[in-house]
């Protein structure tokens, strides 16, 4: 008979049961389709609900702050009640398919009661679950590290001075140290040493702060420095000084800090600042400084105060022997006796036994070492004071250097404010301009003379580098601007406090102006400036420019006017500067390109990088015949099929960056190799495409490529060439950095084996992917091409995987890497501990 029920249980059980299920005041088998609906309907609900949020919590991430622990967790249980829901419903068809009896009833009564039951059941949980999602804040700050560990130079002579300091720091009465000596002593060394010691003191510190003061003292960049390391957000950055104090104030207060203020030359007011004096009572506080004036440890009131003097005698020709090294010293028997000479000319300075001992180490003849003692002989007797010997002993590498235009390009240097990081390619964008080195470019764009002069000044001690940027040590800052005043003629007014431009300028001497990183808004003089070729006016609050301030500068051949971001457009007189070379309007706020500027005829380099209000560079291929080096990276300009004929105008290009939206632009891009090859730095954004084609071939010298915003379901590389053949090693040779935010669509990047030395990897918030790179894929590429493919990441450095909810693997074998130095995984919740673990470890490897 149609509809009869089948039960294989005692027969007394059954009817109970199927009584309840029938007859029940919860009929679990009759409301079970109504009840299936309105749980499908309410897990929708909930799942916009948690979208809604994500969208809240990544807008508040990207300000730098951190997700509470309550959404976190509201988020954690809508994934699970979202698993088991998902898990229900794969039921539905075969439960719904044996209602019978006007749905009342079922073909298996037991196992369909059970079900409705848990339908029932869910429903009233996603129900509750669903208003407890409604947050009014959702994230707050992020903790701040403890201490920011710096490299420290190897010294002689500083042991002893370490403990002393630290002995200090950890008496409970007492609460600040000041350590003082003369400029290039080891006061910052010392401060190093002691910094990154505080990260392994296991007394309770919550937070050390290095804060650089420098010769101007300007109350705001120590509140900016303070406030970058205590505050995730960047909502203080519009505050005024006295609610930044309040700021700080009320976090320190509740801390036990360590405040390191390095290179103090006046007394600083730490209640204008919002640092809380350190007492017992506040925790136990520190702050420790160096400075060049015992004068300035007594007005900042420092409980102990600690010397540093110069090398005695054997520690400088200990340190001194170490630099030049044994060789040279064996090439004449009369040279040990000739160093021990040039040694005792350094007074025992660190610093300067540096900068001379490096100079020496590759002198190997008697006469070189003869004739460095008369220089250094004649150039000290002069200069009475101990100070000015010291600038007169450095002054000895700088003279050393052999062509005047590399003299010329150290010079350079000084123009930029006291501890500044120079960018090298700027600086050499820089030193072309004025014609100190050919404007000659490597394959991949590079100058190979300008990083060769780099080298040449970092080996002699006379700048300190990093990866990307320069600097110059405070002490051979001041001797390049004594030399620079007269024999330069520099004059150099930057990083100060300027709000105008001193009227007591004489411009009709100068060749090179520097008042960038100032204050200054308005531009009120029209000066004559005959020799005039480089000015520097970036970093103030210029708001405008009149248009006869142009007009008496006819050899002005380098302009920088970036980070004004209130400068809004240029006159038409820019079109006086006949003679310009390099034009830097970086991060302004200009719209449009004046028509002045096809007057520029010469100009070689043009940055309008992050001028997010200038829309277009139509008539840029006719008006810049010339130009070389043309940056539009993560401006409003977007590279269309009308900008990329603009751009094949250039004949002369050999450096583009830029931004693309449209994957039918990028392929265009690609088609004209001789433009393509230009692109260094490549921003895709907004980009919704089926497959992406990256071609190794056309893009040949991509150094850096960042994908935002897009649901690309895959990329897929090329290197077939129209112009060559095919490449024997068909990867981006030259790519050091990606980094991939909010990327729809694919599973796995395993496309990123053609970038074999890459050294940054920023991978976060894109939900598809499974994995970083797939073993199989991984395999395929390196049987196609060649095997050391299968080698992921030799050169990489630094790694980044946040917020890949479904990240499962990253590579088969972290052993690979020998150069990662930092690696950061989060929010990546199926990635097993494990392979976290196994990365961390051979990160401290």
């Amino acid at each position: 008979m149609g509809g009869c029920i089948s039960l294989d249980i005692p027969c007394d059980q059954a009817l109970n049961q199927t009584c309840s299920c029938l007859f029940g005041d919860r009929n679990y088998i009759h409301m079970m389709e109504a009840n299936l609906g309105a749980l499908e309907t309410a897990m929708q609900k909930l799942r916009e609900s948690r979208d809604d949020l994500l969208t809240r919590v990544s807008i508040e991430e990207d300000k730098g702050l951190q997700r509470l622990a309550q959404v976190e967790g509201w988020l954690s249980r809508v994934a699970h009640i979202d698993s088991q829901v998902s898990d229900l419903l794969k039921d539905k068809p075969t439960e719904t398919k044996r209602l019978c009896v006007f749905r009342y009833c079922s073909t298996k009564c037991i196992s369909s009661c059970e079900y409705g039951k848990k339908v029932s059941k869910k429903l009233k949980e996603v129900n509750e679950l669903y208003p407890q999602g409604d947050f009014k804040d959702v994230a707050g700050k992020k903790l701040a590290a403890k201490v920011l560990m710096k490299e420290i130079q190897a010294t002689i002579g500083l042991d002893s001075m370490v403990g002393k300091a630290w002995d200090s720091i950890m008496k409970p009465e007492r609460r600040a140290l000041g350590i003082y000596g003369m400029g290039g002593v080891g006061k910052t060394t010392l401060l190093t040493h002691i910094n990154n010691k505080l990260d392994k003191e296991v007394n309770g510190f919550d937070v050390v702060i290095w804060v650089v003061v420098s010769k101007d003292l300007q109350y705001k960049g120590i509140q900016d420095q303070i406030l970058r390391r205590l505050r995730a957000d960047k909502e203080w950055e519009g505050e005024r000084e006295d609610e930044k104090a309040s700021s700080i104030a009320n976090i320190l207060g509740r801390k036990k800090f360590v405040l390191l203020l390095d290179d103090l030359w006046n007394e600083v007011d730490l209640n204008k600042i919002g640092v809380p004096h350190p007492t017992q009572e506040n925790k136990g506080s520190k702050i420790v400084f160096t400075t060049r004036s015992k004068e300035v440890c007594k007005r900042m009131e420092a409980d102990d105060k600690l010397q540093i003097d110069c090398l005695s005698r054997n520690e400088a020709w200990e340190l001194f022997r170490s630099i030049v090294g044994e060789d040279p010293l064996k090439k004449h028997p009369d040279i040990p006796a000739l160093a021990k000479k040039i040694c005792e000319k350094c007074y025992g300075l660190p610093l300067a036994l540096n900068v001379i001992g490096k100079a020496m180490s590759c002198k190997e003849n008697v006469y070189e070492w003869r004739d460095a003692i008369d220089v250094l002989s004649t150039e000290s007797h002069e200069f009475p004071d101990m100070e000015e010997k010291i600038l007169s002993i450095l002054k000895f590498s700088y003279d050393g250097l052999e062509e005047e235009k590399v003299k010329s390009c150290f010079m350079y240097c000084s123009l930029f404010p006291e501890d500044y990081e120079i960018k090298k390619e700027d600086l050499i964008e820089y030193w072309i301009s004025e014609g100190f080195i050919n404007g000659k470019r490597d394959e991949d764009g590079s100058n190979n003379k300008g990083h060769v002069i780099i080298g040449s000044l970092v080996r002699a001690h006379l700048l300190m580098e990093s990866e990307t940027t320069v600097k110059m040590h405070d002490v051979l800052r001041e001797m390049a601007l004594w030399i620079g005043n007269e024999e330069e003629k520099q004059c150099v007014k930057s990083g100060g406090k300027l709000s105008h431009i001193p009227e007591d300028m004489n411009w009709s001497v100068w060749r090179r102006i520097s008042l960038m990183s100032n204050q200054i808004k308005k531009i009120s003089c029209c000066p004559n400036c005959p020799n005039l070729s480089t000015l520097f006016l970036q970093g103030n609050k210029l708001e405008g420019i009149p248009g006869e301030f142009f007009q008496f500068m006819p050899a002005l051949v380098v302009l920088d006017l970036s980070d004004n971001l209130n400068l809004s457009e240029l006159p038409e007189e820019i079109c006086s500067l006949t003679s310009l070379k390099y034009l830097n309007l970086s991060s302004t706020s200009i719209s449009s390109l004046p028509v002045g500027l096809k007057g520029l005829r010469k100009l070689i380099s043009l940055d309008l990088e992050y001028c997010l209000f200038l829309g277009s560079i139509d008539g840029i291929g006719t008006s810049l015949p010339n130009l070389q080096v043309l940056k539009l990276y993560q401006s409003r300009v977007f590279i269309d099929a009308r900008s990329i004929e603009e751009l094949q105008l250039l004949e002369h290009l050999k450096i583009l960056t830029g931004n693309v939206i449209d994957a039918l632009i990028l392929k265009s891009i690609q088609r004209v190799e001789r433009l393509a090859s230009c692109v260094q730095r490549l921003w895709i954004i907004r980009m919704s495409a089926g497959v992406l084609t990256l071609n190794t071939a056309a893009l040949g010298r991509l150094r850096e490529l960042e994908i935002r915003f897009s649901k690309i379901s895959e990329i897929k590389i090329d290197w077939k060439s129209k112009e060559k053949e095919d490449l024997p090693s068909p990867c981006f040779k030259h790519l050091s950095s990606i980094s991939i935010r909010t990327l729809e669509g694919p599973k796995e990047l395993s496309w990123l084996l053609f970038a074999p030395n890459l050294k940054h990897l920023q991978v976060t918030r894109s939900k598809s992917l499974e994995e970083i790179i797939n073993k199989e894929k991984g395999m395929s590429i390196s049987n196609v091409h060649r095997p050391d493919m299968t080698v992921p990441f030799p050169k990489l450095e630094s790694l980044t995987l946040w917020g890949l909810p479904e990240l499962e693997r990253i590579w088969s074998n972290p052993q690979t890497l020998p150069s990662l130095k930092n690696i950061l995984v989060e929010k990546c919740p199926k990635l097993p501990e494990a392979a976290i673990r196994e990365f961390q470890r051979h990160e401290q490897e």
